[in-house]
């Protein structure tokens, strides 16, 4: 691999000037060997740049864009007419915005962030849309750690839902003349998260159930009204909707209010209700598992889903595909309706016009249109054959390590993690959405290879079993708790999906492969049940081999196996090893010092390495002895780190939301 451009490529050497030497390639000096020794760092330059976004709201002529995981976290208005970005302003908290909500004068454009931990600062903010270059103010805090969604009643008042506390979700109440938030109540049975609220005069709608952490008694969909005037909360979900996992949205229109739940096992479904009679229902089964984000042309709600925009028809309560001549939707963060147009908000930096009865688009790509681009805490990771490649949202960045060259690749979702086999990348796509294949050489775009069933809808990590030649994936099913394994053949193009591998509560999120057996990792984040059980299973037959408890107080956070050993980590700080020949428990250490979480590890050049959210460390072979590689690496990472290397030796992950190249040449 030829030597980067230092122009381009900034070189971050502990050895001081003897690493400034061996960067510049200036001839061997009396620390020359020593520097062989020392952790070389190559900063490539940011991972992942686009305007990366998680909500949108259509205001007169106006789309509000909400961004998502990028800083400063911010607001765009795209101005349909004129196609250009006319107006925008910062948050002073959290990492995204996924809740919009106008108040009923078109004046207050209210915002709810995500946040990585509640630490007291506000969550809910209010911009002045008649002052635009006055910056978005906070305006309070609900107790909920993140805000998943917001509605405004015709009085002002607004409402919000989310999750991410200790306790159920509740609904807060914003007063918008004294600016005090209240808790408005948590009703009915347990639930991990609600994503789903429409106020009207008299009453507002709640809707929750179980997104993350499924299992044991976390909830089904539940939908409550609220009456505003004596604080009861009376259940009124449909039963046909019920048995999905939860209620994902909720919009009054006229005299109906809409439903759409999210579903896992069996698709999702789509309502109307008669607000004057709640008992007074229609329900349809849609497509796919999503149903949110409501518009209504006519007699025809329009909403989106995993596979673009659909049309439920009242009027028959049946569904339909909306077919247009514009490109792939990929995930939308937003449907509105102007001018007998449906206007959509892609996950793929783009809003779409689309006219439903012709069946043309006009599409406006919001980096042109002058959004700010930047960069975004990343997710998987793949290096190989001249690439590095960086998951975000909506697209994976190639790096080329041999001009600099980056090109993003829209990709529906998330790539959690990935992995190079025959030169092409191989990624596990969140939510749902299986594996997909990339050949850097074949000169078409990314695409699907294998399906799975949608409950198991979390890839966590991705390797290689080199015998075998599958692409292996270990997954989380996050509504009904436990995980699978994933198989792909890339020569035979077959997969296979094995449920549950450790057990029905354990998710597979650390895994390996030696010899053709695969070795899973299983975590369980609920407060009862085993939780870091580690099975050696053979892919091909679909069948255990044999079983351990690592002895560990938290579940596996990641594996690697290195000759007769297999390496693995809690997620509270534990280092395991396992002899593979006897099956037995050989090892354990304390390693908080430079791991404490989530965490990845990879073998490079007879080394097993690891990282966490704050070091790169390595083992040694022979007493298991952790030392720190690079201090204070601090990768932004949005889902737990990734580590991973290349043919030559190289080891990639992120120094803060920069990719960097670490080589490192230990004495054996």
């Amino acid at each position: 691999m030829p030597n980067p451009q230092i122009s381009r490529r900034h070189v971050l050497q502990a050895g001081g000037a003897a690493g400034l030497a061996a960067a510049l390639g200036l001839a061997a000096q009396p620390a020359a060997a020593a520097a062989e020794t020392t952790p070389r760092i190559t900063d490539l330059g940011p991972a992942v740049v686009q305007f990366s976004l998680m909500s949108s709201v259509l205001i007169g002529d106006t789309v509000y864009i909400g961004s998502r995981n990028i800083d400063p976290v911010r607001i765009i208005a795209l101005h349909l007419p004129t196609r250009r970005v006319v107006a925008q302003t910062d948050i002073t908290n959290g990492h995204s915005i996924q809740a919009l909500a106008a108040d009923p004068t078109g004046r207050y454009l209210y915002a709810g962030v995500l946040q990585k931990a509640d630490v007291g600062k506000p969550n809910l903010f209010r911009w002045d849309l008649t002052a635009p270059g006055t910056p978005a103010e906070p305006v309070g805090r609900i107790g909920d750690r993140d805000v998943r969604a917001l509605s405004v009643a015709p009085d002002g008042f607004l409402y919000a839902v989310g999750g991410g506390a200790d306790t159920a979700p509740a609904l807060w109440e914003l007063d918008p003349a004294t600016l005090t938030v209240r808790n408005a109540g948590t009703p009915g049975p347990p639930g991990t998260l609600a994503r789903a609220v429409a106020a009207t005069a008299t009453t507002v709608f709640f809707g929750a159930g179980t997104t993350f952490n499924g299992g044991g008694d976390s909830g089904r969909a539940t939908l409550y009204a609220y009456d505003r005037s004596t604080g009861a909360f009376t259940s009124v979900a449909p039963a046909e909707m019920e048995s999905d996992p939860s209620i994902r949205d909720l919009a009054v229109m006229g005299d109906k209010l809409v439903v759409g739940t999210a579903a896992s096992t069996e698709s999702a479904k789509v309502g109307v209700m008669d607000l004057e009679d709640l008992s007074s229902y229609a329900v349809a089964t849609s497509s796919g598992t999503v149903v949110k984000s409501f518009t209504a042309i006519g007699d025809t709600v329009y909403y989106a889903s995993e596979s673009g925009i659909l049309a439920y028809d009242t009027s028959s309560n049946s569904v339909s595909p909306v077919v247009f001549d514009g490109p792939d939707l990929g995930e939308i963060w937003g449907v509105d309706s102007r001018d007998g147009k449906v206007v959509v908000t892609s996950a793929f930096g783009f809003v779409a016009e689309i006219d439903p009865g012709a069946g043309t688009s006009t599409v406006t790509d919001l980096g042109e249109a002058g959004a700010p681009k930047a960069a975004q805490t990343a997710m998987g990771l793949a290096a190989g054959g001249g690439y590095v490649y960086v998951g975000g949202t909506g697209t994976i960045a190639r790096h080329s390590l041999r001009s600099g060259a980056i090109v993003n690749l829209h990709a529906p979702g998330e790539a959690k993690d990935s992995v190079i086999y025959g030169g092409a990348l191989y990624t596990g796509q969140y939510n749902a959405q299986g594996i997909w294949r990339y050949d850097p050489d074949g000169g078409d775009p990314i695409s699907q290879v294998a399906a799975f069933p949608s409950g198991q809808n979390r890839p966590l990590d991705v390797t290689l079993d080199r015998k075998n030649g599958l692409v292996l994936a270990g997954v989380q099913c996050d509504t009904e708790g436990g995980g699978s394994l994933w198989t792909y053949d890339p020569r035979k193009r077959r997969s296979q999906c094995f449920v549950n591998p450790i057990d029905a509560m354990q998710c597979l999120r650390g895994i390996a492969s030696q010899d053709g057996v695969a070795y899973l990792g299983g975590d369980n984040t609920l407060a009862t049940g085993p939780r870091s059980t580690v099975v050696a299973f053979d892919p091909v037959r679909g069948k255990e081999l044999w079983r351990i408890d690592p002895q560990q107080t938290a579940g596996c956070a990641a594996l690697a196996v290195r000759g007769r050993h297999l390496y693995g980590l809690s997620r509270k700080g534990g280092l395991f090893v396992i002899d593979l020949r006897t099956r037995t428990l050989v090892h354990t250490a304390d390693v908080r010092t430079v791991c404490n979480g989530f965490a990845a590890m990879v073998t490079n050049q007879g080394v097993v390495y690891g990282v966490s959210d704050t070091t790169v460390f390595r083992f040694d072979p022979r007493t298991f002895a952790v030392t720190t590689v690079v201090a204070a690496i601090n990768g932004a990472w949005y889902s737990g780190s990734h580590l991973t290397n290349d043919e030559a030796g190289h080891l990639y992950t992120l120094r803060g939301r920069n990719l960097v190249r670490i080589t490192d040449r230990p004495g054996r």
